[in-house]
Formats: C-alpha cells, structure tokens, sequence
C-alpha cells in the first residue's frame, strides 16, 4: 500500500507542476483534475500514519500563526 501511496503522490506533484508552468489552457485544466484525483487516490492508499500526519501537521501550523496573531494584538 505505501508503493501505490508513492507513486499517486509522485504522479499529483508532477501533474501540479505541469499544470502551473503550462501555458495552454486544457492542458492546465487536465493536469489540475489529475493532480486532484491522484491527492485523493494517494490519501485512500496511505497508511493511517500518514493520513493523521497529513490532518495533523496543518492543524498545528495554523493553531501557531493564530497564537501568534492574538499574541501581538494583545502587545
């Protein structure tokens, strides 16, 4: 399960690199709609580490910014 997790995750950053340095159009588009199945394949074929890794690292990251935020409006 980790081998198909690697290669959807590689075939989403690929398709997301494509699709922000092309300059036509559709290609845009389909390499955006790969990029989003394929994230979406990759979380159903993740080990569950990984998935709470995935929910967890954002949700950390955004509860600093916000103590910081309120930390300086409190100064």
């Amino acid at each position: 399960m980790l081998m198909l997790s690697l290669i959807t995750l590689l075939i989403a950053s690929v398709s997301a690199f494509v699709s922000l340095n092309v300059q036509e159009e559709v290609l845009k588009a389909a390499m955006g709609c790969s990029a989003i199945l394929s994230c979406l394949l990759t979380l159903v074929f993740a080990p569950w580490i990984i998935k709470l890794a995935i929910v967890a690292i954002p949700i950390v990251i955004v509860d600093r910014l916000s103590h910081r935020t309120t930390e300086k409006s409190t100064r």
